[in-house]
């Protein structure tokens, strides 16, 4: 495993063994963020984002190499955030981001407290916890930490369809790649400039 592009790219990753952590893949993280900066290598500059059920932190890791401005990896493992933390520290990443262990409605709480919002939001539960898809999309439809600008993606496996609509939330894209599939959904499914890229093709 290791971060595709950017100022870390080329660099590994340590990854978790067992079956507790399922990292997204180098490919689909690789196509993923090629979505995400299509025609525009500096399109995640600046940005905020939330990495939900982090595991091994790869996916908020390719964010900061790519020029996020804030990333909150929320990962409740121990093992995970042990190895969340390795990872940023192999890479000598010693700001930018925060790492939280709490269950979600705490963690949007507390944000919400302080007024937190998020540019994009990734989530990606173990695929057997079917459920935990349409309780942490409700609960982001109805946080603050989501506004209209807001991208959220989801990883799940292809042959779970998770649904076009959760609250305000809607799906603006679906992509495949392999046994498993990211969809994307923003409030109101009114995508902004950058977001009607993602949702063509």
């Amino acid at each position: 495993m290791r971060v595709i592009a950017g100022k870390y790219g080329g660099r590994p990753l340590r990854a978790i063994t067992g079956t507790e952590i399922r990292p997204t893949s180098d490919r689909l993280r690789e196509t993923l963020f090629n979505v995400l900066t299509a025609g525009n290598p500096d399109a995640l500059v600046g940005t905020v984002w939330m990495d939900l059920y982090a595991g091994t932190g790869a996916v908020g890791i390719e964010a900061l190499s790519r020029g996020a401005k804030q990333v909150l990896f929320v990962e409740n493992s121990a093992r995970a955030v042990k190895v969340i933390g390795r990872n940023l520290s192999s890479l000598e990443i010693a700001d930018s981001y925060r790492i939280l262990s709490d269950e979600l409605s705490a963690i949007f709480w507390r944000l919400e407290k302080e007024h937190f919002t998020a540019d994009v939001v990734f989530l990606d539960p173990p695929y057997a916890k079917r459920e935990a898809y349409e309780e942490t999309l409700t609960a982001l439809a109805e946080s603050s930490v989501v506004w209209a600008m807001s991208l959220v993606i989801a990883e799940h496996e292809k042959k779970f369809d998770l649904g076009s609509d959760f609250g305000s939330l809607r799906r603006v894209r679906k992509l495949v790649q392999g046994d498993s599939a990211v969809s994307f959904y923003r409030i109101g499914g009114q995508p902004d400039l950058n977001a009607k890229r993602i949702s063509e093709g």
